[in-house]
């Protein structure tokens, strides 16, 4: 993900092992190369635009065309983040994010120099290309939690299409889903909106107090397919 939206960094804050899936196959329409920012009292795409290698790329293995981006993109936020008190914070954690030399390393960065700052990054952070697990799916999944001794795997909600949730039961690995209630922070304006860049918070509100606003819960398996219904 780009700069990741706070429920992702509120994921990010009940975790003690985070996994990078940076060998999973690219999909066109994700989150791995946009995010939305504040624009306005509406929101606009901020994209990085893409050199694929393959038809069907991995994330790892994508490139860029050029640098062009990052300094339009920094741009854009120096205007969605006007009048903000944390402007010129956020602005500097863009800037140390995007520092690195891959987009991969780019990608990781937008959500872990925040969460630094916020004090909620994982002890543990991997990425699945280094760990020499195969498969495919939620069983792929299942192998990757097992291998660094997971006994809790705490997901998004799109995982409810596929996870096979009994087979996680029989590995005694507790599947949780996030319940994402974040606290509204000062957008300048009465329009207010949460899926937007981790930016936006970080320059709204005291780094220190950020994680106030993230509010992490669960749900077990069977009560977030419950709640679908």
């Amino acid at each position: 993900m780009y700069f990741p939206w706070v429920g992702f960094m509120a994921q990010m804050a009940l975790a003690d092992v985070l996994i990078w899936l940076d060998d999973a196959q690219f999909s066109k329409g994700s989150f791995t190369n946009r995010v939305q920012v504040r624009y306005g009292e509406t929101t606009k795409w901020m994209t990085i635009p893409l050199v694929r290698s393959a038809s069907f790329p991995r994330i790892m293995d994508l490139g860029l065309p050029g640098e062009d981006i990052f300094q339009a993109h920094r741009s854009l936020l120096a205007q969605s983040l006007r009048g903000r008190p944390f402007r010129q914070q956020a602005l500097r954690v863009f800037d140390e994010a995007m520092a690195s030399d891959s987009l991969l390393d780019r990608l990781i960065a937008s959500a872990e120099v925040s969460a630094d700052r916020w004090g909620i990054l994982p002890a543990r952070r991997l990425r699945s290309s280094t760990m020499g697990i195969d498969g495919t799916s939620w069983n792929r999944v299942l192998h990757l939690v097992q291998a660094v001794g997971g006994t809790r795997y705490i997901t998004g909600h799109g995982a409810a299409g596929y996870l096979c949730h009994e087979a996680f039961d029989a590995a005694s690995i507790r599947v949780e889903y996030m319940v994402y209630d974040p606290v509204p922070w000062d957008q300048v304006d009465d329009f207010f909106t949460p899926y937007v860049a981790n930016l936006d918070l970080y320059a709204s509100v005291d780094p220190r107090r950020a994680r106030e606003h993230l509010r992490p819960g669960v749900l077990g398996w069977r009560e977030h397919l419950r709640s679908l219904r």
